[in-house]
């Protein structure tokens, strides 16, 4: 992950003393993700998680865009490729397993379904401010299956969460902000800089004592995650089997409004 081979699309890795930086590189498609990048971004994530020298991880991305979400066609479809995970690994949006080290995540650009989804799986978001985000997944007769579905809760409230999530509207790092998604906003071109001051201030501090917080404050909102979690194959087998989520792809693939029956 961490070599210098030019490749298209992939995760790539760095240390900067006990800071694991994770960067997200597929600039020409705007980061989106190929199933190969989300088993990448599951390996660094396992790696950050189980080095006892990497005390912190930052999650940042090349280019002026975080991720524009899934390349749809290659994880739905016809044409869909395998997208399982190594057993044990630990999982991008923290639903089957959690890293337990503390991520700083930074955003810029575009940051829809799964950026957003990713960067609320971790614990701390630097966002420049233009970025732009959207959970849009009902947009294209599909649902957010990585979290959004309580995260927005945990971090908005009911009605900040609901009306985002219904709307599947675009907002801005400001918005993001009052709402409690994002924790700093700085200037476009900023946000990895800082994103990797935090964290060096935070690998300052004894890394057992940070990891132990990051554990038990979880305990306090795991029981309702699991339960929300439990019910994502539920939330999947009926979107996946509507007419509806044919209709929402095939319109993305061809670059117009889909039209939906709610079937």
């Amino acid at each position: 992950m961490s070599d210098t081979k030019t490749q298209v699309g992939r995760i790539r890795t760095e240390v900067h003393g006990h800071v694991f930086k994770i960067i997200i590189d597929n600039v020409a498609k705007k980061n989106s993700f190929s199933p190969q990048m989300m088993a990448q971004m599951s390996d660094a994530m396992t790696l950050l998680d189980r080095t006892d020298d990497y005390w912190v991880g930052v999650l940042c991305a090349e280019g002026p865009d975080f991720t524009a979400g899934l390349d749809m066609p290659k994880f739905f479809g016809p044409k869909a490729e395998n997208t399982e995970l190594k057993p044990g690994n630990i999982d991008a949006f923290a639903l089957k397993s959690r890293c337990h080290k503390p991520i700083v995540t930074a955003v810029q650009g575009i940051c829809f379904t799964i950026g957003i989804e990713m960067m609320l799986a971790g614990d701390i978001v630097v966002a420049a401010d233009d970025t732009r985000f959207c959970q849009m997944e009902s947009k294209r007769g599909i649902a957010p299956l990585g979290g959004a579905h309580f995260r927005y809760l945990t971090r908005a409230g009911w009605g900040d969460a609901m009306y985002h999530l219904f709307l599947c509207d675009e907002f801005g790092a400001a918005r993001a902000h009052k709402i409690g998604f994002v924790q700093e906003v700085v200037a476009p071109g900023q946000q990895i800089a800082r994103a990797m001051e935090i964290a060096n201030l935070i690998a300052k501090n004894a890394p057992i004592g940070i990891q132990v917080t990051k554990e038990a404050a979880l305990k306090y909102i795991e029981a309702g995650e699991r339960a929300a979690i439990d019910y994502i194959p539920k939330i999947k087998d009926r979107v996946f089997s509507s007419e509806d989520m044919k209709e929402g792809i095939q319109s993305f693939v061809e670059r117009r409004s889909a039209v939906f029956r709610g079937k």
